[in-house]
């Protein structure tokens, strides 16, 4: 998997973005977001049981990203057609505020090195992506446990300070100082 330090690899992918009649999907690259701080999290399929619960968190906590200067992006293996037949059916997707990426062909998922060795799925892995695309946070879960979204939230805006933070800094809290 890569890690912090790494480039995010370039990728160009269909991304569902609406549930609007003419426009559901829209291209995302690496380059869509220039400038800004990304967070990225690749969840295993659609259609599953864990997944949707941190779907939909990300999209609730999605204004707090915003305001902390980062654009969200959630990923999975599935084809964008099945990204918004699952937006469709599911009450708790239905609003997402951000895209779900469809790397379909596996070529994200592989370059991020997060393909499952056993299940050939995406990992349950999230990255943090600083504006010149240098991956500063990168971790995975069990595919059976859903991560903390609180958790990266605070670690973005603990690397958004510049500053060295101690084991559970909160914004408003005092920092340690320069990194």
């Amino acid at each position: 998997m890569l890690s912090v330090g790494d480039k995010l690899p370039d990728f160009r992918l269909p991304a569902v973005v609406s549930l609007e009649e003419g426009r559901e999907f829209s291209e995302v690259s690496q380059n869509s977001y220039a400038g800004r701080w990304l967070v990225l999290f690749a969840w295993p399929m659609d259609f599953t049981f864990v997944c949707p619960t941190e779907i939909a968190q990300f999209s609730h906590r999605e204004p707090d990203f915003r305001a902390a200067g980062a654009q969200l992006l959630g990923m999975s293996t599935d084809t964008h057609y099945v990204h918004l037949a699952w937006r469709r059916t599911h009450p708790d997707l239905r609003n997402l505020r951000y895209p779900m990426l469809a790397d379909f062909r596996r070529e994200l998922s592989q370059a991020l090195q997060i393909i499952h060795p056993l299940d050939g799925v995406a990992m349950r892995a999230t990255f943090i992506v600083d504006s010149d695309g240098v991956i500063r946070f990168a971790s995975a879960n069990d595919l059976a446990v859903g991560r903390d979204i609180g958790e990266v939230l605070r670690v973005l805006q603990a690397l958004k300070t510049g500053e060295l933070t101690p084991c559970g800094w909160r914004p408003g809290e005092a920092t340690l100082g320069s990194a």
